[in-house]
């Protein structure tokens, strides 16, 4: 069964919290577009660009929030460590498809109208964002998933890959905080954004609610306690001086990633074939 986790109710609680609110968060911008925004369409149109706010927050947000926490659920800690890789990289990889359609949609409404491209500062940073994301998950896939790259590689790599994943989730969250007040702005002239229409309100709830989920995934990645205990022998992954921490590999994109079992094995089945050969020589060392 799953081993037990400090705190297990307090985890369920804030779990719960983020999943309700990373939900009603895809759903406000679904009415959002809908009631306010003349809905959604492909054909260059202002409902085309209602493609990127709906995307955004349902695969940039919402899914790259689920993707962080995947290896912390505690049920899940009784399955393989692979399976969860490729669950924690396939919520990623739709993540990515999903954000770079939304950009699509951006670029083509944007063309169709004559509009300028890339000139406010969230653009920049949301295709940094975007670019960035793609390195990570492609760092992912080779370094943690695929089962070429050496122990000492992924041990050395696997905080750095949780730093960046956290801090790409988090500049996500301020980057769709920066294009809603953008598009209110532009889009609200009779009343203005500054009267507070009820759409303004409306949206303004909209950012409350983003923070709020970005704050419990964050929250609730950087405890300690609630990682992914590390797998048998994972002290083969532990840097010399370094702490038993530092072999949990998990990843934001987010959790990082461990080495394999099968890593793990390979490495003790070395040393102990090893071992063996000094017994015979009689030349046992003492390192």
């Amino acid at each position: 069964g799953a081993r037990k986790m400090e705190d297990y109710g307090r985890f369920l609680a804030l779990l719960g919290s983020a999943l309700l609110v990373g939900f009603v968060s895809v759903v406000f911008s679904l009415v959002w577009v809908f009631q306010y925004r003349e809905g959604l369409s492909w054909d260059g149109s202002p409902r085309e660009f209602n493609w990127h706010p709906v995307l955004i927050i349902t695969g940039f947000v919402f899914i790259q929030g689920i993707a962080i926490i995947v290896y912390r659920l505690p049920w899940t800690w009784k399955c393989s460590k692979l399976l969860m890789k490729f669950i924690h990289a396939g919520l990623n990889t739709i993540a990515m498809i999903l954000a770079i359609v939304s950009m699509v949609a951006v670029f083509e409404f944007h063309n169709a109208r004559n509009i300028p491209n890339m000139y406010s500062l969230h653009s920049w940073i949301g295709l940094t964002a975007v670019i960035f994301y793609s390195l990570q998950l492609i760092l992912g896939f080779a370094v943690f998933l695929l089962p070429f790259a050496p122990v000492p590689l992924r041990a050395a790599l696997m905080p750095i890959h949780v730093y960046s994943g956290l801090t790409i989730f988090a500049t996500v969250i301020a980057t769709a905080l920066m294009g809603i007040t953008e598009k209110l702005i532009f889009s609200l002239k009779n009343p203005a954004y500054s009267a507070s229409p009820p759409e303004a309100t409306f949206v303004n709830c909209l950012g409350l609610l983003l923070v709020i989920f970005g704050a419990l995934i964050l929250w609730m990645a950087s405890r300690s306690h609630w990682k992914r205990p590390p797998e048998k022998n994972a002290k083969v992954l532990q840097p010399i001086g370094g702490t038993p921490e530092g072999t949990e590999a998990e990843s934001t994109m987010t959790d990082g990633s461990n080495a394999d079992k099968s890593d793990l094995r390979i490495n003790s089945e070395a040393a102990r074939k090893q071992n063996l050969k000094l017994d015979e020589a009689g030349q046992r060392s003492t390192m």
